[in-house]
């Protein structure tokens, strides 16, 4: 599809969705909000008592796969925050100037970036406690963690600039937007689109081959006699884990693409339900797995968890 043809389809589907919200009756925006609205406030609540479960403790604090943990779900969180914040704004019709969106939208792919590559030093991280068990003390140190995390933070960092760049020469018909503030609104030349596109398929494509290597070298190491058997089935459950939830925010990235495909099939109004309902299932609930699984997983995690939820 040339760029010409994807800004008008795209162009289609901001005009079907602003028209279809004009269908909608006030009770429905309301309850379609209200359906959003909620499972976002619960998983927000969760997320924050695992931050703070998270801090509450120092064996919490020194322990390195819990700190790549925490910075998980702080992203995670934050990406939470951020998405909710673009609904509601898009929910009540509020128009941002394009300074203003563009804020949003790049600490929104910012975040976004950072869980699949914190997933793979987690995966790495596990693959070194079982394969490599003698020296994980000395090369999982809280340091070296430390520089982990500013590492995948700046990488990540690194893509949000670079679309800051493609974005100055761009000449702005003045800094109000016609339209509701999103990611794909701030595309808008064809070289953004492609580095977009190039860049979320080569972060995922390496993000997949290292789980999936990290992986197979546990899986290597569980034939060995000397390998703890507990040790290898939990850490092979963590990565098989690590992949469901690569999978799922790599759909939350593709939601853009599933909207296109599905204004070719339903009308105006039925593409914006879907969409409330996507939302969801897309974005909200890839979000909140991360405290819930590993939160209940993990007998260090748990009780300290559930007395922090129950207040």
């Amino acid at each position: 599809m040339s760029y010409a043809n994807q800004s008008q389809a795209l162009s289609v589907i901001v005009f079907n969705i602003t028209v279809g919200q004009q269908y909608q009756g006030v009770l429905e925006r309301v309850l379609f909000s209200v359906l959003t609205g909620m499972p976002c406030c619960v998983f927000l609540f969760i997320n924050g008592t695992m931050l703070f479960t998270l801090r509450s403790k120092t064996v919490f604090c020194e322990t390195p796969r819990y700190i790549l943990l925490y910075n998980l779900i702080f992203a995670d969180t934050a990406q939470l925050a951020c998405s909710q914040l673009l609904f509601i704004l898009a929910a009540c019709r509020i128009l941002l100037t394009y300074p203003e969106c563009g804020i949003l939208t790049m600490f929104t792919k910012l975040t976004n970036d950072i869980s699949p590559v914190t997933l793979v030093v987690m995966s790495l991280e596990r693959y070194v406690a079982v394969c490599h068990p003698l020296r994980h003390a000395t090369m999982i140190t809280i340091r070296n963690t430390g520089v982990a995390i500013i590492a995948v933070w700046a990488f990540s960092s690194i893509n949000v600039v670079t679309r800051v760049i493609l974005l100055v020469h761009f000449p702005f018909e003045g800094l109000q937007m016609q339209d509701v503030c999103s990611d794909i609104g701030m595309l808008f030349e064809p070289l953004t689109s492609h580095y977009d596109k190039v860049y979320t398929s080569a972060l995922f494509l390496s993000a997949t081959v290292a789980i999936i290597s990290s992986y197979i070298g546990v899986m290597a190491a569980a034939r060995s006699a000397s390998t703890d058997k507990a040790s290898v089935r939990k850490a092979r459950n963590t990565l098989l884990l690590h992949l469901v939830q690569l999978g799922l925010i790599l759909s939350s990235t593709m939601h853009t693409n599933i909207v296109q495909l599905l204004s070719t099939i339903f009308q105006r109004l039925v593409i914006v339900r879907i969409k409330s309902v996507s939302y969801v299932f897309i974005y909200i609930l890839p979000r909140c797995l991360s405290p819930l699984i590993y939160g209940l997983r993990d007998q260090t995690i748990r009780p300290v968890l559930l007395y922090h939820l129950c207040c």
